[in-house]
């Protein structure tokens, strides 16, 4: 059975960044993964929550709910603090998301883009470091040597993407975003991509905003191949999976 890993950095990434690209592997029988570094707890948007604990309790379960509705077969957020990946020790971060992929063994790993996606948020560009860091390092007995043994073994995935998109929003940040070498069709679960974005009810106030940009993107999710475990020339691709072996 093939494994694909989403790292992202907030509750509604999964959704708003992957949920189309989520779905469609699911319903492919390929085993879904999602770690979220952080719960959210410094939202601007923050629903009846009376405190940062409180809106991470709340946020955790609305990631909960939106991954049921993109059939993710193993969700969880770490307790990275929101708004500070920035700030965290590199090191342990690669190493403790590399822990996860030597456990899941992905054969594909998806995350943002460096630049921070559209919204050019910095926990975006530090879960993109991250991600990129652990899916090299996983494969290398001399990192993280204290991991191995008991059945962890090296593990080396054989792609990493960096989500992307062909637009980017002018009231944001400016971003350079990667160049698209992947398109996946996830024009059959549009409906179910919103509905699990929908399910962050505290980010109520981005649902418009969201939903106006989703369908802009015309049931495509855009990708960027990163990475491969053997050299090649950028060409495009319609699956994630594509000279991926079992």
């Amino acid at each position: 059975m093939f494994r694909l890993l989403c790292i992202t950095a907030h509750p509604d990434d999964e959704a708003g960044g992957f949920g189309g690209t989520l779905l469609h592997y699911a319903s492919r029988g390929v085993e879904t993964h999602v770690a979220c570094l952080t719960p959210g707890q410094a939202g601007s948007h923050r629903g009846m929550a009376k405190s940062n604990a409180e809106l991470a309790a709340i946020r955790r379960e609305e990631f909960a709910a939106s991954c049921r509705i993109l059939k993710v077969g193993h969700g969880e957020v770490l307790n990275y603090e929101d708004a500070g990946l920035h700030r965290a020790d590199f090191f342990a971060v690669v190493g403790e998301l590399a822990k996860r992929v030597r456990s899941i063994r992905p054969h594909v790993m998806i995350t943002m883009g460096a630049e921070g996606a559209v919204t050019a948020h910095p926990d975006h560009s530090m879960a993109s470091l991250f991600a990129t860091m652990a899916f090299h390092w996983a494969g290398r007995k001399g990192l993280f040597p204290e991991q191995l043994g008991n059945g962890v073994e090296p593990h080396r995935a054989q792609k990493l993407y960096y989500g992307t998109a062909d637009f980017t929003i002018k009231e944001r940040e400016p971003v350079s975003l990667a160049p698209i070498t992947t398109i996946i069709d996830i024009s059959p679960y549009l409906d179910l991509k919103l509905a699990a974005f929908k399910a962050h009810a505290t980010q109520g106030p981005l649902f418009p905003i969201f939903e106006r940009h989703v369908l802009h993107q015309g049931g495509k999710e855009r990708f960027h191949l990163a990475a491969a475990i053997t050299p090649r020339l950028a060409r495009p691709e319609t699956d994630l999976f594509e000279g991926v072996a079992e």
